[in-house]
């Protein structure tokens, strides 16, 4: 996804630039009008199956998913954290394919949208949805787990070669990363991708495929018949699936199925809702002749194309798989099963063993009454209807049910006078019911503590306990844990990051905390003289850092102090220079402590001096020329001279002496003439001496 800034002056109108100009218009367009009224999105008017959050593809480990053509729409803008388009200010789901599918094994999961043309420019989003609609991905940006709206063009996805885990908008000569980071998976969480397409060409696809990664998103449940039953005359068997099966396994001369007993009565076979979707867990067998009253069983048997039916993974229900049905006088449907209710459910579906008239349900949901811990009102109910029948019923509640306990769904007569019927014609008596459960939510909000130590810092976490919480998953900048109230030790500080995941099996939440982590640096310092010269006074000057509220100072001399501003010290005459140590001991609010040691140079004179003489023989002994005791002296310069004034030795640092040698060759003993210029430190007047000493061999 590219960018660009629509207040820039002087901007060249090129194709590129008319291309992002109409997306932008649209996209503004669009969303003034999901501000002023709830709009049905173009991607819902395009009917094709993927192209909404509610209609996404089930993807597992082993999809090589392959989309020739990308129908132009755009549904509504999307949130993405922490990213911002210039000039705009939202991300869209643009010319959208929506995946989704279960986590089985937690791990890293890896995975490539390959664009069918090299230069264009595809991204993606990648959500955790876990107790949470399809919907909500365009109001709650924390449900967001990775993203890639990289601008470049070519293959993008998620690879161990990625850098980040999200990679924002960007211009193509950026060169963005086109691959963030794995996102990782938790097992039992469900999950949403979406592959979003830049530019408004139909003819331009792309493949998914998954490789790589340490998840598993592939089902390992083996497909299987449920049940089965016969349509009112005994022409049609309507066959329940344990899972999603590809419609394009299905073949459509019925081949796949047998009835032991019935030799070519099977006419044809097709999936439900198979011309919206790409699979399907129900098929409609057709019959050439009706079945007598009996029980039968419908097996499953290598069809005309060759297999099975095969699952979206691959896996196909084995050969000789079968369920029973019966044939006999008919009686009115009863409630068959409720499909397992989401955390915190604001839908509640029912499931029939037999299709129910559409007609025959309430629209205002006057057939059924919810009772449990929890007062339930239920505004609304209809059916997935298809010729006006259905097998499901959805039931739409006022307020999410979040008590936990056992409810109780009892079937009425609705304000239309009669309870719900079957395709049959027969009416299921008032008073059915079905039971179902609901845990309790969980929180993830969390609270902590920061105790700050003297060379790290602990934080306490906290987790306010709920009924029925089973797991935590925290993420820190430097670890993980699954305790419910763990204590972390930082030694680095700055920007920190906390996660929590909490989930009861039914319910989970997450939250994300950033805070900066600021730490009291204690650190002890002082300034003095380099050296200390005889009759002067010293002083001791604190630099320390930190929030300081003690100091002991050691000056070497036997005398302590512990005041911030110490007084100056003397130090008794020596005669030869000593080195003498100086401590500096400060303590914070914290009780923390530092120290700090250095070296005092004592010397026995300042007084600054050229010897008569010196002898370079090695000994030890006198063997340099140099001035003495200059150690109050700046701009100093010192030369040497021969006999006939040739220059054999100078330099401006007084510690530099000569060894009696001119380029590496010993000089012969004798008087040399020299030259001392200096200024005094104590007076600032510049001094000018001259004089001559003599080199004994």
């Amino acid at each position: 996804m590219h960018y660009f800034n629509i207040y820039t002056t002087g901007l060249q109108v090129t194709d590129r630039t008319m291309q992002l100009l109409k997306n932008c218009i649209s996209t503004f367009l669009l969303g003034v009008a999901v501000n002023t009224a709830v709009a049905q999105s173009d991607c819902e008017l395009n009917g094709v199956r993927g192209q909404i959050p509610s209609t996404a593809i089930l993807v597992c480990n082993s999809t090589l998913f392959i989309q020739d053509t990308v129908p132009d729409c755009l549904n509504y803008p999307i949130p993405a954290p922490g990213c911002r388009l210039v000039g705009v200010g939202d991300y869209k789901d643009k010319n959208p394919f929506w995946f989704t599918f279960t986590c089985y094994r937690s791990g890293t999961l890896e995975f490539t949208i390959d664009p069918k043309k090299p230069d264009d420019d595809y991204n993606w989003q990648f959500y955790d949805i876990t107790g949470h609609g399809a919907s909500e991905i365009y109001s709650d940006g924390a449900l967001v787990r990775g993203a890639n709206w990289s601008g470049s063009t070519g293959k993008t996805g998620a690879s161990a070669s990625g850098i980040n885990f999200k990679e924002c908008a960007s211009a193509p000569g950026d060169n963005i990363p086109t691959f963030s980071t794995p996102p990782d998976l938790i097992e039992g969480h469900t999950y949403l991708l979406l592959v979003s397409h830049f530019y408004d060409n139909t003819e331009s696809g792309f493949t998914l495929s998954f490789k790589g990664g340490s998840a598993n998103i592939t089902d390992p449940a083996t497909p299987l018949l449920v049940n089965a039953s016969v349509n009112c005359d005994g022409t049609q068997l309507g066959v329940k699936l344990t899972k999603k099966m590809r419609c394009s396994s299905i073949a459509p001369d019925g081949s796949d199925f047998e009835i032991p007993g019935f030799n070519n009565i099977i006419g044809s076979a097709a999936g439900n809702e198979c011309s919206q979707r790409y699979d399907t867990d129900s098929v409609t067998i057709s019959l050439k002749n009706p079945l007598p009253p009996g029980n039968y069983n419908v097996a499953i048997k290598k069809g005309s194309d060759n297999n099975t039916i095969v699952d979206n993974c691959g896996n196909n229900i084995e050969e000789g798989n079968f369920t029973v049905f019966d044939v006999a006088v008919k009686k009115p449907v009863a409630l068959d099963s409720i499909t397992k209710p989401t955390c915190a459910p604001v839908m509640l579906q029912l499931v029939f063993e037999r299709n129910i008239q559409c007609s025959s349900v309430a629209p205002g949901g006057g057939d059924f009454i919810i009772t449990g811990p929890q007062p339930v009102t239920i505004v609304a109910a209809k059916g997935y209807c298809n010729n006006g029948i259905s097998y499901v019923i959805e039931l739409q509640l006022a307020s999410p049910i979040v008590q936990q306990g056992t409810y109780t769904i009892t079937l009425l007569k609705g304000i239309d006078g009669n309870a719900i019927t079957d395709q049959c014609g027969l009416e299921t008596p008032a008073g059915a019911a079905i039971t179902f459960t609901i845990k309790d939510t969980v929180n993830a909000n969390f609270t902590y503590t920061i105790f700050k130590g003297c060379r790290n810092d602990t934080i306490q976490y906290f987790n306010a306990l709920d009924n029925g919480k089973t797991s935590w998953n925290w993420q820190f900048d430097n670890g993980t844990s699954n305790s419910q109230n763990p204590t972390v030790l930082y030694s680095s500080f700055g920007n920190k990051k906390t996660q929590l995941i909490v989930s009861n099996g039914f319910c989970s939440d997450t939250t994300v905390v950033n805070f900066f982590l600021e730490h009291d640096s204690l650190k002890a310092a002082f300034t003095m003289p380099a050296e200390h010269c005889p009759d002067e006074l010293a002083y001791f000057t604190d630099i320390s850092t930190g929030n300081i509220n003690s100091w002991h100072w050691q000056f070497g001399n036997g005398i302590t102090s512990n005041l911030k501003i110490p007084p100056p010290q003397m130090y008794a005459a020596i005669n030869t220079n000593q080195l003498l140590p100086v401590q500096l001991i400060v303590q914070n609010d914290k009780a923390c402590y530092d120290t700090a040691t250095q070296y005092l140079k004592l010397v026995s004179n300042c007084f600054v001096a050229v010897p008569k003489a010196f002898t370079p023989n090695n000994d030890g002994l006198n063997d340099y020329l140099y001035p003495l005791n200059a150690y109050r002296t700046t701009e100093l310069e010192f030369t040497i001279f021969s006999r006939n004034g040739e220059v054999l030795f100078t330099t401006k640092d007084w510690t530099n002496k000569w060894d009696g040698s001119f380029k590496n060759q010993p000089q012969p003993a004798g008087a040399y003439t020299w030259q001392l210029k200096y200024t005094s430190t104590e007076t600032g007047k510049t001094i000018f001496q001259k004089g001559t000493s003599v080199l004994v061999r």
